[in-house]
């Protein structure tokens, strides 16, 4: 897989984590190096680890899969793309009272934000790529991404929420795309 490619599913799958820092940013106040650190740190951490996750459940059923992984590796990504600009259009959940970079509403917020990325990590399993560099590379991203999603929310709140979970959607889906593309042309 090349580094672009990398990028651009490690910036898609960030989106939700993006999209939920913003929120947080604003929820949080004052706003903290202990808030930054734990969302940023959390949402890295689940969205690294649920790759790989999803890659050992796709090694292991591979040599079943290789005659039509490309239609699996599309039809997840296409499907994630196309749940996350279905969400976008979702009016927002009450927020509950309290810190939600802390406790349970930590957890379930890294989970919540990191999902798609087992189906991920299930694509590259199929697809017979390593796991460990896009794990790696697809942690940093988000855990970057929330930090600054915080930031930024704490300056112009929620504003872009819903264009930027859009745009994350649309970029899996072209990645999606792309797949297929390659093993079409490779014919």
């Amino acid at each position: 897989m090349d580094f672009i490619t990398l990028l651009g599913i490690a910036l898609a799958l960030a989106m939700d984590a993006f999209a939920v820092s913003l929120a947080v940013g604003l929820a949080v106040s004052p706003l903290t190096g202990r808030h930054l650190f734990r969302l940023g740190f959390h949402f890295g951490l689940f969205q690294a680890l649920m790759p790989v996750i999803g890659w050992l459940a796709g090694t292991s059923i591979h040599q079943h899969l290789a005659a039509f992984d490309h239609w699996i590796a599309f039809g997840l990504l296409a499907f994630i793309g196309g749940k996350m600009i279905f969400e976008a259009f979702q009016q927002p959940e009450q927020r509950g009272p309290g810190d939600p970079t802390r406790g349970l509403s930590l957890v379930i917020l890294s989970l919540a934000t990191s999902i798609d990325a087992l189906a991920v990590g299930l694509s590259l399993g199929v697809l017979g790529v390593s796991v460990w560099v896009p794990a790696a590379v697809i942690g940093l991203v988000a855990g970057l991404l929330t930090v600054a999603g915080m930031l930024l929310g704490r300056r112009i709140g929620t504003l872009w929420g819903k264009p930027v979970e859009i745009l994350g959607g649309l970029i899996l889906i072209g990645i999606g795309g792309r797949i297929l593309a390659n093993h079409f042309a490779a014919l």
